[in-house]
């Protein structure tokens, strides 16, 4: 189905890292880089399955064989990014070197594999609908009714393909491998497009250059005790209706699965038990690129990319790094105290990024890190009056923590002003730690506050704002 590049083109194309191919059949198309190899990961019966860590871990297992590796993160929502998103709605905002405001995910891509990722590797329906809503301003489409499929559907796979290419490991060369996670469960409205366009695309590179990881929930009724294979079965059928067919399935379950479940999931599912590798719960997630490895499930991608066979991985995966670490955490007993002060300490991923900066450092210090969660609000002397159990609370934990973190001033973007009542609380903590624990340890924007509570009350600067001075700068 695919004819070679017109000969005029060629010059042009032999400096490009891969060659090129066009598929004539609906007119002129981009070109499709058929030597890079794609893996997507998806997830059904439920969200929260652990699908960034999964295709992250995917990853690791692939750069350990000798590839070089990319990430892109599909996130269906509307938003042209997650910058002007609540912390309650998707967790934290991880900025990237080129100041991008993306999903938290991006963030584990670039922990785990070591890689430097731009804002293009986030894509969200409202990039790809601005993108072409500007083409269709600007003429691009020559007059033609702008549709989802084939305008959109073409949008995505164009964006897939370009950013595909860029190097992220800081050569000039590009990625042997893209690893694409699509947010979201498979059956939601809102990522329909995407995967009618990743169909398309699996089509459009051809065999042997795309596999399709789907990861999915093997619950157990507490009742029966039985681990259920019926939620799995069910997704599938969905995916396969789409039009995509799952190579792996990656099964997240409490337990390991059990001999018999795999076969019954091969069986209703038609992928080869040694295409299914199970992922269940571990102390730490360090040990889930081990458990991928164990299951050799790197062999199975290879295979299903065509490149086991032809002997173009240099070496087995060792992680001995890996090991080690994962290793390391499990038998960590002393503990250290970090006192989180902030806003939406409600939940954990609001502050993904420095939980993992802590808990990198306590591993390598032989610490057991232990986090107090303090509500900023909990803070305010209103609160005394008000929730006194709670005030005390949040006091008595900056007391008994060994150091502090004051997460540093929201902006709404809403809004024509700052909202100052997160940074007087803070203040007011840290007029505390100043007084009664001058020994402990600040960190972040915390260094401020303390020139600011010493401007405040020992120095008779009552007016002293946020934009410490120089005065306060050399009084503290």
């Amino acid at each position: 189905p695919f004819s070679e590049p017109p000969k005029k083109a060629a010059a042009a194309r032999a400096s490009q890292p891969a060659s090129a191919v066009t598929d004539r059949r609906f007119g002129k198309l981009p070109r499709v880089y058929v030597d890079m190899k794609y893996v997507l990961v998806t997830g059904g019966v439920v969200s929260g399955l652990g699908k960034g860590v999964t295709a992250s871990s995917i990853g690791v297992l692939l750069k350990a064989c000798g590839l070089r590796v990319t990430s892109i993160k599909i996130d269906p929502y509307l938003n042209t990014d997650a910058g002007t998103m609540s912390p309650f709605e998707h967790g934290e905002v991880f900025v990237l070197d080129d100041g991008g405001e993306v999903d938290l995910d991006l963030g584990n891509y670039e922990r785990f594999l070591d890689i430097k990722l731009t804002r293009d590797n986030n894509i969200t329906t409202g990039k790809i609908y601005q993108a072409v809503i500007n083409k269709e301003r600007k003429g691009d489409y020559l007059g033609k009714t702008v549709q989802v499929v084939p305008h959109i559907t073409d949008e995505i796979q164009d964006w897939i393909e370009r950013v595909a290419m860029n190097p992220v490991d800081g050569t000039d060369k590009p990625a042997d491998v893209c690893v694409i996670e699509l947010g979201g469960t498979i059956g939601d409205i809102e990522s329909m497009p995407f995967i009618e366009a990743l169909g398309q695309f699996s089509y459009r590179v051809g065999p042997g250059n795309f596999c399709l990881v789907h990861v999915s929930l093997v619950p157990v009724l507490t009742v029966v005790g039985e681990q259920k294979t019926k939620p799995t079965q069910h997704s599938v059928r969905g995916l396969r209706g789409l039009g995509l067919m799952p190579d792996i399935l990656a099964c997240r379950s409490t337990q390991p699965l059990e001999e018999n479940v795999k076969l019954k999931l091969s069986q209703f599912c038609q992928v080869p038990v040694s295409n299914i590798v199970n992922l269940h719960d571990v102390t730490n997630i360090w040990h889930i690129p081990l458990l991928l490895r164990d299951q050799r499930a790197h062999e199975a991608i290879l295979k299903v990319l065509g490149l086991w066979c032809v002997g173009k991985v240099p070496q087995e995966p060792k992680l001995s790094e890996w090991t080690e670490r994962a290793s390391r955490f499990d038998k960590l007993k002393s503990p250290v105290r970090i006192a989180m002060v902030g806003k939406y300490t409600g939940i954990s991923d609001s502050y993904l990024s420095i939980l993992k900066a802590l808990l990198h450092a306590s591993v390598a210090l032989d610490r057991k890190l232990v986090v107090d969660w303090v509500p900023s609000c909990d803070l305010e002397d209103s609160a005394a009056v008000e929730t006194p159990d709670a005030y005390e609370k949040a006091w008595g934990l900056l007391k008994v923590s060994t150091a502090y973190i004051f997460k540093r001033w929201q902006l709404c973007r809403n809004l024509k002003e700052f909202s100052t009542s997160g940074c007087k609380r803070r203040t007011s903590s840290g007029r505390f730690w100043r007084q009664r624990c001058p020994g402990k340890n600040s960190c972040c924007k915390t260094c401020a506050r303390k020139q600011r509570s010493v401007s405040r009350h020992l120095l008779g600067h009552a007016n002293c704002s946020d934009r410490v001075c120089a005065f306060c700068h050399e009084a503290a």
